[in-house]
């Protein structure tokens, strides 16, 4: 029986941390294959594997000059996932705000037991 793809959408393709690795490369700069391996010291089968996903979600662009084939992000295509992990930007406000407060406090009671 055949594996069911789970690199289908954004949120898969980034679940891997060597994607979300690639990712972090391709945003500084466009790069070909070879220099990915360079710069992540992997295998260039395990490099193109991964590209692979990211292109078929369009995470990645390619382009060939020549006779290389140069990537880079697309950064729009990342929107689904800041929409949806904006939802949660309220509780970590709040959740930040009460820290603060409960180290207020904190910071407050030893400065009362000191006196």
């Amino acid at each position: 029986m055949a594996r069911t793809s789970t690199t289908n959408d954004v949120f898969s393709a980034i679940g891997e941390p060597k994607r979300r690795a690639l990712l972090e490369q391709l945003v500084l700069q466009q790069m070909t294959v070879s220099d990915l391996v360079e710069a992540m010291e992997w295998s260039q089968p395990m490099v193109s594997k991964h590209l692979k996903v990211l292109k078929d979600v369009n995470l990645v662009s390619e382009t060939k000059v020549g006779r290389f084939h140069y990537y880079r992000v697309q950064p729009d295509e990342l929107r689904p996932i800041q929409e949806w992990v904006h939802q949660f930007e309220k509780y970590w406000g709040g959740a930040l705000e009460q820290l603060d407060s409960y180290l207020t406090d904190i910071q407050k009671t030893r400065d009362d037991d000191e006196r």
